[in-house]
């Protein structure tokens, strides 16, 4: 079986500065940016990766939900534990840096982390946390 991953989804509620970030501070590219009924999806991914792309959409919007449901959501993106992802660079430090100096809210500077790896964290403009890993 030859299965990769094409897309994730996470929410945004300020597409502009959402769009500032991933492509910004993190320096993906815009794939798509399609609006409809005053709502924007924008798709972003690493250059040179077109098979994997991260789809920053309104939070919510499944008919399916419900306004109870809806409320919960908002909430959790507020308080910053809705959504999260998890990235990877060999260069931690440099990526590191870029994304502060982007302004970028930290959560956490590069640590080696006692179960191996070594990492940081931000969060996005939605309050997305945004973890980057660091491989050899």
């Amino acid at each position: 079986m030859d299965i990769t991953i094409h897309a994730t989804f996470l929410p945004h509620d300020d597409p502009d500065a959402s769009l500032a970030f991933y492509r910004d501070a993190l320096g993906f590219e815009v794939r798509d940016d399609v609006g409809y009924d005053g709502m924007r999806w924008i798709t972003v991914g690493p250059a040179g990766q077109p098979g994997t792309s991260i789809v920053l959409e309104p939070p919510a919007v499944d008919p399916g939900i419900t306004d109870d449901e809806r409320r919960t959501v908002t909430e959790m993106m507020a308080k910053g534990s809705y959504a999260s992802i998890t990235l990877a660079t060999a260069d931690l430090d440099g990526t590191f840096t870029r994304v502060q100096a982007g302004g970028a809210e930290v959560v956490q500077e590069p640590t080696r982390q006692p179960y191996g790896v070594r990492d940081c964290a931000f969060r996005d403009p939605a309050g997305n946390l945004i973890r980057i890993n660091e491989i050899s």
